[in-house]
């Protein structure tokens, strides 16, 4: 019934030559008939279930270096290890460097979150060898945006599979099971280790460094997946955590609490508007001083407004109104200020992206209209972009539309775990670095990033104390930072000398 055979070993037949004389095999085409539903209760009969493939090879020249490289684009089927039964099957796309040592080469799982998200936005934006060129966040570029070879790829560096979690892209789950069975956190976490430990033993991966690379609610999911997966015998070299959300109940957006931890992603914002006063010269020293102001003034008002609607000074006013251009008026009437509040009011008739504050939108404009412009900006050009991409360059053919994202998901999700009504996956990733003490995590953050702000996240990771493998990383952008291109090409860096360090 599985397929899996030849297409996986196709790159490692070629004999030993210059890479650049090396001729390129033939791309072997699939056309899936299969029609995938992405409903809450769908699940595909286990009679329609393959794990074929489409096969294609390109070569990419990086710093002057061609890389010849395979594309599989397909699906895996995602098991039960206590019962043995198929619980998914799961849509992936791999890119993997020809003729590389598997027990020495690195792979890199990518997901993106949601939940409810396919991986489209890390597949296409930030490293694989091809990448969609926005122009954020002024976007100069006209629609379709151009799609081109990426100089920032890690295909240098680390193989790279993009998975899309189960009810989106072409991932679906297998009767008598339905998308719904694995729509929660601990339910997505383990089918999530099902299809990697299964990658991993069809491509015979199991002595290659593996990583995780999980972005925005795959961040969560990164630190629960990584503890199961450690309990399961499968050891991580490392993680990334791309724009986290580690704990909900540490957020204001879900607690109603304080949104002090906000309030540097205010402050830069408000700097590249050039709103603050005086100016900032640096901001990476603008946002150390935003810290300590949180700490010392704003924070602590915050709680005294909070317990008994105590008002803030003209002084404290006079400081957030100078340290991030939003009006003392405002400031006093949304003292404790919500990230809406300010999107909407920062500049007068005008809104700002959540995903990226930098983004901004006339009020009744197109771009508007869905509340967050630096989404609007991306969404349907990444869409259409998908759509044309499996068919004519990954040569995989079918008669279901991508699942760019699936809305049903976040609204019956069981956010539940570990007793907590809203989960807190920092005890998971504790866990998993204690059961793994090598364990390297990599914290990457934009400063512009309005939906799961820098500082948030680095008050939920300092509850793991001082501990040697872990790194946080900042970059001028938003929650998708590798969509800019200057802090792209930085991360790129940055990342290549993760991969390299000890553990």
């Amino acid at each position: 019934m599985f397929g899996f055979g030849a297409n996986h070993a196709l790159a490692q037949k070629a004999p030993q030559r210059d890479i650049a004389a090396v001729r390129l095999p033939p791309d072997q085409a699939y056309d899936d008939k299969t029609l995938y539903g992405f409903g809450a209760n769908d699940g595909l009969p286990l009679a329609q279930v393959t794990e074929n493939a489409a096969v294609t090879h390109r070569r990419i020249t990086i710093n002057g270096k061609n890389i010849n490289y395979t594309a599989t684009a397909g699906h895996l089927t995602a098991t039960d290890p206590k019962t043995g039964k198929p619980e998914a099957t799961v849509f992936y796309v791999a890119y993997t460097a020809d003729k590389q040592p598997a027990q020495k080469r690195p792979v890199t799982f990518f997901y993106n979150g949601g939940p409810g998200s396919s991986s489209v936005w890390l597949h296409l934006g930030s490293f694989s060898p091809k990448r969609v060129v926005t122009g954020d966040p002024n976007t100069p570029e006209p629609t379709p945006f151009p799609f081109v070879d990426n100089q920032e790829s890690l295909i240098d560096t680390t193989d790279m599979v993009f998975v899309d979690a189960v009810g989106t892209g072409l991932s679906e789950a297998i009767s008598p099971n339905t998308n719904q069975t694995f729509w929660g956190v601990d339910a997505d976490a383990g089918v999530f280790r099902d299809f990697i430990q299964r990658y991993i033993t069809v491509n015979n991966r199991l002595q290659s460094p593996i990583y995780l690379y999980g972005e925005s609610y795959g961040t969560p999911r990164t630190d629960v997946l990584a503890n199961l997966l450690e309990i399961a015998g499968t050891k991580l070299t490392g993680i990334v955590l791309q724009s986290a959300i580690l704990n909900y109940n540490s957020n204001a957006d879900m607690n109603g609490g304080s949104y002090g931890p906000f309030f540097p992603g205010y402050a830069a914002v408000g700097a590249y508007f050039k709103l603050v006063t005086p100016a900032p010269g640096n901001l990476t020293a603008f946002m150390a001083q935003s810290r300590r102001f949180v700490v010392s003034r704003y924070e602590p008002a915050v709680d005294a407004f909070l317990a008994s609607q105590k008002p803030p000074s003209a002084d404290l006013l006079n400081q957030l109104y100078w340290n991030t251009g939003y009006p003392q008026a405002q400031w006093s009437a949304d003292f404790n200020l919500d990230e809406g509040t300010f999107r909407q009011n920062l500049i007068p008739g005008s809104l700002i992206g959540r995903y990226d504050g930098r983004v901004v939108a006339v009020n009744g404009s197109p771009q508007a209209a869905d509340g967050d412009p630096s989404s609007t900006l991306i969404t349907q050009p990444f869409t259409d972009r998908m759509k044309d991409y499996l068919p004519h360059d990954l040569k995989y053919n079918t008669v279901s539309s991508y699942n760019i994202s699936n809305g049903n998901a976040i609204q019956v999700w069981v956010w539940s775990h570990d007793g907590l009504v809203m989960p807190d996956t920092i005890p998971d990733l504790a866990a998993a670095m204690y059961l793994n003490p090598k364990l390297k995590v990599l914290s990457v953050n934009g400063y512009h990033d309005l939906a799961t702000p820098f500082y948030n996240t680095e008050l939920d990771l300092g509850r793991l104390g001082t501990v040697p493998y872990l790194q946080i990383a900042h970059y001028r952008g938003g929650h998708m930072t590798y969509l800019f291109d200057p802090s792209r090409v930085v991360m790129k860096a940055d990342l290549v000398k993760y991969y390299g360090s000890g553990s």
